[in-house]
């Protein structure tokens, strides 16, 4: 379980990245669209309502005013944190299924189990995986399948996900699906498989707006 619980880290940590929001001068090549990955889009509708998820969850956490402003400006990166899961969720899924790989529901109730003892308990890893990772609890099942899902693909590859011959396969599954970024998220390299910053001239960088206060 010990080599589990670190590959799951170890992925979840690959998707958070930190840099600076960036807003685009321009019409969207696919108006109301955050992401297009393959024939799926993100809406900035859907990026948005996944990120209040994290912020409600942030806020009943920490019902202090002054403690839930720290825990916002510590998580400033979390709109693009957010659509890089999104989308690499989708990469990841596109190569899992390339590979005839797949994840059961009882693969993912088991890992989340084992994850419980070690955090002691249900609400201490919940905790956790909202602090440490941006995940809002209601989605902790879907991003243990995400975790399980890489380390099957790993597995079927004879690698692990820290080693290039996994990131290769992402890479190809990126490819694939010519993801397309809103230029307000940056871009996506098929090599990294990762979000990047825009190089567009025409985008600008703004500090982030200050989220709404929620209510406890």
């Amino acid at each position: 379980m010990h080599r589990r619980r670190r590959s799951a880290l170890l992925l979840t940590a690959a998707i958070a990245t930190a840099a600076p929001l960036l807003t685009a001068c321009g019409n969207d090549a696919h108006p109301g669209a955050a992401a297009v990955v393959g024939d799926q889009r993100i809406t900035v509708s859907q990026l948005e309502n996944r990120v209040d998820e994290v912020r409600e969850a942030q806020r009943a956490a920490v019902p202090d005013d002054g403690q839930y402003q720290q825990v916002v400006a510590r998580s400033g990166a979390l709109t693009r944190d957010t659509l890089h899961g999104m989308v690499l969720d989708r990469v990841l899924h596109s190569a899992a299924a390339d590979a005839h790989v797949s994840v059961s529901r009882k693969e993912v109730q088991a890992m989340r189990g084992d994850l419980e003892d070690q955090a002691g308990g249900a609400e201490q890893l919940e905790t956790v995986w909202l602090q440490q990772y941006g995940v809002a609890p209601g989605r902790l099942d879907d991003n243990l399948r995400v975790q399980l899902e890489a380390q099957k693909l790993a597995e079927s590859l004879g690698t692990d996900t820290s080693r290039p011959e996994f990131w290769q396969a992402l890479s190809k599954a990126s490819d694939k699906l010519d993801i397309d970024l809103n230029p307000r998220y940056g871009a996506w390299d098929v090599q990294k498989a990762g979000r990047v910053d825009s190089e567009t001239p025409w985008v600008r960088e703004v500090a982030e707006a200050e989220p709404s206060q929620q209510t406890a």
